[in-house]
């Protein structure tokens, strides 16, 4: 497999035991991370792989999504935030509407 160009980890909320908890996974991330996984193959995105993650710390603004190695960190509250990072990432650009600020 080559080196992915986007990297994105959606927040599953895990614990260190491999339950979900938290506010990710109780605004239903594993969802959004089913619809992402559709949409990237629907759109043949090469270079973009995908994986679930323990809790990002950034619970207040969850769910969370970081497209690495570019290091963007977003919010992802929807279908439609996915839809516009995805956009962003085809247009090989920042989806300012759902970056995460510090």
């Amino acid at each position: 497999m080559a080196k992915p160009t986007h990297h994105l980890f959606v927040c599953g909320s895990f614990r260190a035991n491999g339950e979900r908890q938290g506010v990710c996974h109780k605004k239903d991330s594993i969802s959004l991370l089913s619809y992402l996984q559709s949409e990237v193959q629907d759109r043949m995105l090469d270079g973009v792989e995908i994986a679930v993650t323990g809790c990002m710390n950034f619970c207040v603004k969850g769910p969370v999504m970081v497209d690495y190695p570019a290091g963007n960190f977003y919010r992802v509250p929807n279908n439609d935030a996915i839809n516009a990072i995805l956009d962003a990432i085809e247009e090989d650009s920042v989806c300012e509407e759902f970056l995460l600020a510090e």
